[in-house]
């Protein structure tokens, strides 16, 4: 194999998997609704902190999600994507 062609096929395979990581971690689309119709963002957390969330971060996503990372009532690590006008879950990652 010549050093040309190994550079390339290196630069190849570097440049995949840098762009299949990065689908990998996409959040998910969650809405097309406008933000005035989403729910108060602060009082969407406080309503979860009544279930006994304890959240270490919220934010909202480019997918349109309120996205939180915490723990759940259990004591369990979450990452959940919720629908900011609804209220439901459309992903979640819990630590088993």
């Amino acid at each position: 194999m010549n050093h040309s062609f190994r550079r390339t096929l290196t630069a190849f395979t570097l440049f995949s998997a840098v762009a299949f990581a990065g689908m990998a971690v996409a959040s998910p689309k969650c809405t097309d609704e406008s933000q005035d119709k989403w729910q108060n963002a602060e009082t969407f957390q406080e309503n979860l902190k009544k279930q006994g969330y304890k959240i270490k971060r919220f934010q909202i996503t480019d997918g349109n999600c309120y996205e939180i990372y915490g723990w759940d009532e259990a004591g369990k690590k979450v990452e959940i994507y919720f629908n900011p006008v609804d209220g439901s879950v459309v992903k979640s990652n819990i630590e088993k």
